[in-house]
This record gives structure tokens, sequence and C-alpha cells, in this order.
């Protein structure tokens, strides 16, 4: 591992802090307000509590990985920095995080269309595979020491991600027209959310192969590890939260009243 100033160390430090803390709110309110939503949609608020419940467990393993394997070094004349301590950064916390976690986010997307019960086992059966898949074939490029071999199952890991973009575009597309009103509009818009979630984690991949090294630079690893911390937080904290305000807004379209509801079971 490289040697880091205060400062970069500290913005790795602080975007780790930040997303377990934005896992672990989404996941308070997601489980405090699952009974806002009619019982139907509440699978998709499960799954959805379980991703950042997943998350927030995994980036705080993560977190303290980063801190356990550098220590703080100060040098005559007061200058001061964080070398390598002797401990590993285990990064494949974040890989484990993915392999439980997308094909989830798949699946609790499905779980909130308009959706035959039959062919909503078959799609998110097949794209939650395809999201093993993804996560799978992309994890031999990141541990790579080369950037030819990095690029070789970036490409072939990006295959899997096609098809999932393609049954999220035309295969959902008739479930997506049979939304109506302000689900309709949400339903679109995480589409969109997904896509550019999913495709930001590309981007960080191929960035050692632009910079031409597998990350041995203080620069590429900050920017590994903050554009992942962006793309993760927007990927589960804020998909979920639209999970949320879909499922909300189809249930109120049902007619479904959570105040009523409360009042019956409580003789009111």
């Amino acid at each position: 591992m490289p040697q880091f100033s205060l400062q970069e160390f500290s913005l790795v430090y602080n975007a780790f802090s930040f997303t377990f803390a934005a896992m672990f709110a989404a996941f308070i309110f997601l489980v405090l307000s699952r009974n806002n939503i009619a019982p139907q949609y509440r699978n998709a608020i499960t799954m959805s509590s379980l991703v950042v419940a997943i998350a927030a467990y995994h980036y705080f393993r993560i977190f303290e990985s980063w801190q356990s394997a550098f220590a703080l070094n100060v040098v005559d004349g007061g200058a001061a920095s964080y070398i390598a301590s002797g401990a590993p950064f285990n990064d494949a916390y974040r890989y484990i995080d993915w392999l439980l976690t997308v094909p989830l986010l798949v699946a609790e997307l499905i779980a909130v269309m308009a959706l035959a019960p039959g062919k909503k086992g078959g799609m998110t059966f097949r794209l939650a595979l395809a999201a093993v898949l993804m996560i799978i074939l992309g994890y031999p490029g990141e541990v790579a020491t080369d950037t030819g071999t990095r690029a070789l199952w970036g490409f072939i890991s990006t295959l899997p991600f096609i098809y999932i973009v393609y049954e999220l575009f035309v295969g959902l597309g008739s479930a997506v027209n049979a939304e109506t009103g302000q689900a309709k509009v949400l339903v679109r818009n995480i589409r969109l959310l997904l896509l550019a979630t999913w495709g930001f984690y590309p981007i960080v991949y191929l960035l050692p192969i632009v910079f031409g090294n597998t990350g041995i630079s203080p620069s590429l690893i900050i920017a590994v590890q903050v554009g992942y911390c962006i793309a993760d937080v927007a990927a589960k904290a804020g998909y979920g939260l639209m999970i949320y305000s879909i499922a909300r807004v189809k249930s109120v379209q049902e007619g479904y009243d959570p105040a009523a509801k409360l009042a019956v079971a409580s003789g009111d």
C-alpha cells in the first residue's frame, strides 16, 4: 500500500463513514415506514431494508479494515503521513456485499411492478442470476495484477449487465406502460437511476486501466474507493427510497389507508 497524506487518508476514511451512516439511516427509515405500504408491496420494502443493512455491515468492516491498514507516521520536523501498518486492506468485503445485494436490487424492482405472478418469478430469477454472474465475473479482474486481465474480465462481466439493461428497458416495457400516474413516472425514473448508478461502476473499474496500473498510486486508490462509495449510496440507499416512493404511491392509488387499518386494529 502507498503512503497517504493526512488529507488523503481522511478523505477515504470519511467517505466510508458517510456511506455507513447513509445505509444505516436508510435501513431505519425503511423499517419504520413499512406499515405505510400495502401488504402486496411490503416484500419490496423488506428486500430494500436487507440491502442497506447488508451494505451498512460491510461498510463498517471496510471502514475498520482501512483504519487498521495504516498507521500515523510523524517524522522529524512535525510532518505526518499515513503509512502501511502491515495489516492488509480487505476490499473483498465490497464484492461480498455486491454478491448479496445486487440480486436483491433487481428483485425489489420486480416486486413493485405490475406483472403477473407467474411472470414475476421467472423475471426475478433471470435478472438475479445475471446480477450474480456480473459480480462473480468481475472479481478476477478486480484482483488482477495486470491491466490486460482486468480489461478481459471487465468485458466478460459486462455481458450480463447488458442483458439486465435489455430486460429493464425492453422486457419490462409493457409492465412500465401498465403503470399509471405518478407511479409510472417513478418507475421510469428508477430504471434510469439503476442504469446511471450501475453504469458508474464500470467507469471506476476501468480507472486502473486508464491510469496504466492496478491501484498502487494514492490518487487512484482514492478515486476508486470514493467512487464506489458514491455509487453505492445512490444505488442502494437512494434506490431503496425510490422503491419506497413507488410502493407508497401505488398503495395510495389502490386505496390503502394505513391510518384506517391502524384504527380497525385498535378497535376505534
